[in-house]
């Protein structure tokens, strides 16, 4: 595993202040959007789950990008796949379920709010958020990072270290989102497919940690003691992050209930006619 000098001196300290303050502004920001959707409609208010969701995800992603996460994972393998796991599955759960978007929603001014829906009503978004692509750019993207050389030039790269995590963070939130997410989704599927396609990121995780642990094919330049207890991590911790995801996704499930009730007066009147 490459490693680069993660202490201390300007840069070091600028290495973790900038992601703090982007947090805090990220926090602040969301307070600040939940509080006016509060004043607009005191009657509706804001959810307190919601606002607490998103600031779980601020504080996860806080604990894997500052001390005394960060600098382990320049260092250990094991400490990478913990900043992974935090980055790009637990952190966006939180995230995605405090429902940005529909904050976003609330508070923008009508124009705005009108430019923002076309916008989740496009033709790219309905692309980028379809199952499949979701599924191959947080799960696939695995296999290339661990598989590949890819995985030793970025983390050889200090500059690298951010688009890999930007990666992890945006892929990681759409696939929630795509399986979870309250906010509007124009194509989402149905429940039975977002069911299939998180099946197929449990067993994705599954080939991946356990041909890692097994050194098959796996391109890590890192003790092998660090691999395979890194290959563990990702077993175990994306087996809960996907348990828990599972669950949001029946807690933010809701029946169609005109749809139901049409197909029962259908299966009434066929009932009907039969007799």
């Amino acid at each position: 595993m490459g490693h680069h000098d993660a202490g201390g001196g300007l840069g070091g300290t600028l290495e973790w202040l900038l992601p703090a303050l982007v947090l805090l502004a990220a926090a602040g920001a969301y307070l600040l959007l939940a509080r006016r959707a509060h004043h607009r409609n005191p009657a509706l208010g804001w959810s307190r789950w919601r606002t607490a969701g998103f600031l779980t995800g601020v504080v996860l992603l806080g604990v894997a990008l500052l001390p005394p996460v960060a600098p382990f994972a320049h260092e250990d393998f094991r400490g990478h796949m913990a900043q992974h796991m935090l980055i790009g599955m637990y952190a966006p759960l939180g995230l995605v379920l405090a429902a940005p978007v529909t904050l976003l929603l609330r508070t923008l001014p009508a124009a705005r709010g009108r430019q923002l829906t076309a916008v989740l009503h496009s033709t790219p978004a309905r692309a980028v958020t379809h199952p499949a692509v979701a599924l191959v750019l947080s799960t696939g993207s695995l296999a290339v990072l661990y598989f590949t050389p890819l995985y030793n030039a970025v983390t050889s790269t200090p500059a690298a270290h951010w688009p890999l995590h930007l990666h992890f963070l945006l892929s990681g939130c759409l696939f929630a989102h795509v399986i979870a997410g309250p906010d509007p989704a124009p194509a989402r599927p149905t429940v039975r497919a977002r069911l299939v396609c998180l099946g197929v990121a449990i067993a994705g995780h599954a080939v991946i940690s356990q041909l890692m642990y097994g050194g098959f094919r796996v391109d890590i330049h890192a003790p092998v003691a660090q691999v395979r207890a890194g290959a563990e991590i990702m077993y175990y911790g994306g087996d809960i992050a996907e348990l828990l995801l599972a669950g949001a996704l029946v807690a933010t499930w809701r029946p169609e209930p005109r749809r139901a009730a049409m197909r029962q007066a259908a299966a009434r009147r066929e009932a009907t006619a039969a007799a």
